[in-house]
């Protein structure tokens, strides 16, 4: 349950998005987002949101992701946007921000072993 019975749903006040980048708008993955046709309020918190609430939401949210045929298409979206608020393919604000930061070190690392590499062909 999101928040006990007596108090009323708040509704989420969708953050306004930034125009979609240009080989998304190309592109069909939104019209085949499944979250098209549910609430905004489930992907997106409320001001002042409990977290007992907020993790419910995000886990309510994240299942209805995990049967989306666009998920993978939507997160790439989040993480090159980035999109700082909601739950985007599957993944909260927070883990995208941890997934940003994965892929920055990965590719710190690719580079760096492709110089060691360069050096040691030189050398």
């Amino acid at each position: 349950m999101l928040q006990p019975p007596h108090q009323p749903l708040q509704v989420a006040a969708v953050p306004p998005q930034r125009a979609p980048a240009r080989e998304d708008e190309a592109g069909p993955w939104h019209a085949e987002a499944v979250c098209r046709r549910d609430e905004a309020g489930l992907f997106f918190a409320p001001s002042k949101e409990p977290t007992a609430a907020r993790l419910a939401r995000e886990a309510a949210a994240k299942r209805v992701c995990a049967g989306c045929p666009v998920m993978v298409e939507c997160r790439e979206h989040a993480l090159l946007q980035p999109e700082p608020y909601g739950v985007w393919g599957g993944l909260t604000a927070a883990e995208r921000r941890v997934a940003l930061a994965r892929r920055r070190r990965r590719e710190v690392e690719l580079r760096k072993a492709a110089a060691t590499d360069r050096i040691a062909q030189a050398g």
